[in-house]
């Protein structure tokens, strides 16, 4: 809850000036001709993830001409990859670079500023309620909510939502980012997870069940930045988030009384849905495309009776780009919670020897594979150690945990394949865990709905011959021809030039050196005076030679 009653001022960005920094960076694409809300417009920006666009070029897409299938026009635009359609976005809207996101996090979790109350807010400058919520083209019925999923979804979803809701015996505010279907003007259904390590926001719904009340709600749509970033985190349950997104900035986010529930909203929020959810009936809800990457079926959720819509006069909807991977949100995801499994290895554990935490996010949602990249010769018990802890930080988290050395890219599958078929033995390096939770994702009854965890350790186990392509030198002298001959760009692929791994001498070095140097004709002389009778083809020369 807010701590005291000041004036407005603050340091931190809203949704508005963010858009306004994407624009002067070049990341923001305006689309001023009509574009329908329901058929084209998330199909339109979803073409930059699944169109081979470098994920460096992927931009913000912001549509001020908004229609539907009827030929009603809307007079609010939609932002659609403004929050993180690539991690410079992100990193834009944090206002730091990639590697202090990490730090960033963990200072704000553990230093948290509690926010504060003002009296007045750019989200009151519109109030909808009573009649202005009934009838067509009025309530949520009017505000350009797109469809995320042409073609599957049932109706027009809130997707990068700030849900806030409050514990009724404790009175601490929780924030989670939760789907929402639009079924009436006055009217949405609400999913929580349901699941061990869920919402919060579910938590809060089985209390108000049991007092026999509704549960108030207010689903916050464009707050600033930090805030948004905040509501997708998996706090400790009872933390508030709007306290951590105020150490994220370093300073008090501004909050204010919403206008029909006892709750308090981001005072710089962009557009406000306040309710009350029903604890005793519930409608069907979806299908709607996941951010798992598949289609979530019909199921019952939360009703929820809007009760007001509060918004700024020239709102700015955002819309989030998310179902299949890479998507909006799971680089929102990625680029959070890579540096917590780092840190969760490196500080809470104590292992030595971590690099990097990598989750592979193309078809996969970050969740299922995840990569440890390790220094070479690190202790075989700290390696396990590091998959086991991996796999038990979060319940959705380490399907598959990978451990590989620093040389191998872990955002390159066929390198992590490499390591695999060459540095893993399945009857050595390989467990696994059994009785794990689905988590994310569509739900199977096999093995009684229980899923498992595969610990990998694709780590070099012993030196092995250099990775045969030419020595870094000589690919690098090379290059300079490629581009001196304006062939096209080259974007290399670790790994791009050879090295050791270990079993290799000074002497072979040597004999390599004198072939680039012309003199190969020195090598045969010298290998003539080594020649043996007796021996079998193939005999490893070591065996013979002192």
């Amino acid at each position: 809850m807010p701590e005291s009653s000041v004036p407005g001022s603050r340091g931190y960005l809203d949704l508005q000036q963010h858009m306004a920094a994407l624009d002067e960076a070049g990341l923001l694409v305006r689309v001023d001709r009509p574009i329908d809300k329901d058929a084209h417009m998330h199909a339109l920006v979803r073409w930059q993830f699944r169109g081979g666009i470098p994920e460096s070029e992927r931009k913000a897409f912001l549509f001020t001409n908004i229609i539907d299938a009827k030929g009603r026009a809307f007079d609010l635009p939609v932002l659609v990859g403004g929050l993180a359609a690539n991690p410079a976005i992100y990193c834009l809207g944090m206002r730091a670079e990639r590697d202090e996101i990490g730090p960033l996090w963990d200072k704000a979790i553990a230093n948290p500023i509690a926010p504060r109350e003002v009296e007045t807010a750019a989200c009151h400058d519109v109030v909808l309620t009573g009649d202005d919520l009934v009838g067509l083209e009025k309530g949520m019925d009017g505000l350009p909510i797109p469809i995320s999923t042409p073609g599957f979804d049932s109706a027009p979803y809130l997707t990068m939502t700030a849900c806030i809701t409050q514990d009724p015996d404790s009175g601490t505010q929780n924030m989670g980012t939760y789907r929402v279907a639009l079924k009436a003007p006055d009217r949405c259904v609400v999913r929580m997870a349901t699941r061990p390590g869920g919402a919060e926001g579910y938590l809060h719904w089985q209390k108000y069940q049991e007092r026999g009340e509704p549960m108030p709600i207010a689903i916050v749509v464009g707050a600033p930045p930090a805030v948004v970033y905040t509501a997708p985190q998996k706090l400790r349950i009872g933390q508030e988030e709007m306290a951590v997104a105020g150490g994220l900035v370093g300073e008090p986010i501004n909050m204010v009384k919403a206008r029909t529930v006892d709750l308090f909203v981001p005072a710089e929020s962009e557009l406000v849905v306040e309710g009350l959810i029903d604890t005793e009936y519930l409608e069907p809800e979806a299908p709607f495309g996941e951010s798992h990457g598949h289609v979530a079926l019909e199921a019952y959720n939360m009703r929820m009776q809007v009760t007001a819509i509060t918004r700024r006069e020239k709102a700015i909807i955002p819309s989030i780009i998310s179902q299949v991977t890479p998507s909006e949100s799971s680089v929102i995801k990625r680029v959070a919670y890579e540096p917590l499994f780092l840190s969760h290895l490196r500080d809470a554990l104590s292992i030595k020897g971590v690099k990097k935490v990598s989750m592979h996010e193309p078809l996969t949602n970050i969740r299922k594979v995840l990569m440890i990249q390790f220094e070479r010769g690190v202790p075989r018990t700290e390696i396990w150690r590091a998959l086991t802890g991996a796999s038990m930080l979060q319940s959705a988290v380490g399907k598959y945990v990978i451990a590989v050395n620093e040389d191998i890219d872990p955002d390159n599958g066929d390198a992590v394949f490499w390591a695999l078929a060459h540095r893993a033995n399945p009857g050595m390096d390989v467990q696994i865990l059994p009785h794990r939770i689905l988590g994310h994702g569509p739900k199977s009854e096999r093995g009684g709905g229980e899923d498992a965890t595969m610990l990998i350790d694709a780590t070099l186990k012993e030196d092995m011959p250099p990775i045969a392509l030419p020595k870094r030198q000589f690919m690098e002298e090379a290059k300079g021809i490629w581009e001196e001959l304006g062939l096209p760009r080259l974007t290399p692929q670790e790994p791009w030039h050879g090295y050791s791994l270990g079993d290799w001498t000074d002497g072979w070095d040597e004999t390599a050196a004198r072939a680039v140097a012309g003199d190969y004709l020195e090598n045969g002389r010298r290998s003539d005076q080594k020649k043996r009778a007796g021996l079998k083809p193939e005999t490893q020369i070591r065996t013979v030679e002192d």
